[in-house]
């Protein structure tokens, strides 16, 4: 008798099992914080799901469809959430997310800047608009 077991995929961003992590937000889920979008992004961004990465890009700074290609080469190592500020509509996450590419460590520290729009509810959608690099 064979038992039916579902295995766990831990999720890129570090949070968990990723079909209860950053999964539903790729399939359509909105996610509730900028946090949760960021880190779900970062995901996105390791697995190569690019047209999630345009679609949660602010369109009054998202790059052409041709600026965002996957690069399979760089290998994503991991994602530090340093700290997430919201104050209603605008939100700021600042992040650490490290990858290997031709042999070398890299290491992306960012803070990024995020809006809600149609949040008159609290409920909007939170889109990447930029980021700083404050090293």
């Amino acid at each position: 008798m064979t038992k039916n077991r579902t295995t766990a995929t831990a999720c890129p961003c570090g949070g968990g099992d990723y079909a209860k992590c950053c999964q539903p937000f790729h399939d359509g889920v909105v996610a509730p914080t900028a946090e949760a979008l960021m880190r779900s992004r970062y995901s996105a961004y390791v697995l190569g799901l690019m047209d999630y990465v345009s679609a949660t890009w602010h369109s009054s700074t998202r790059p052409s469809a041709n600026e965002l290609t996957h690069d399979a080469s760089i290998k994503w190592l991991g994602l530090d959430v340093k700290k997430h500020v919201a104050n209603g509509d605008e939100a700021t996450v600042e992040f650490v997310a490290r990858s290997k590419s031709a042999g070398r460590a890299h290491r992306l520290h960012e803070i990024s800047r995020f809006v809600r729009e149609d949040g008159r509810r609290g409920d909007g959608r939170w889109f990447y608009v930029d980021g700083v690099f404050p090293e």
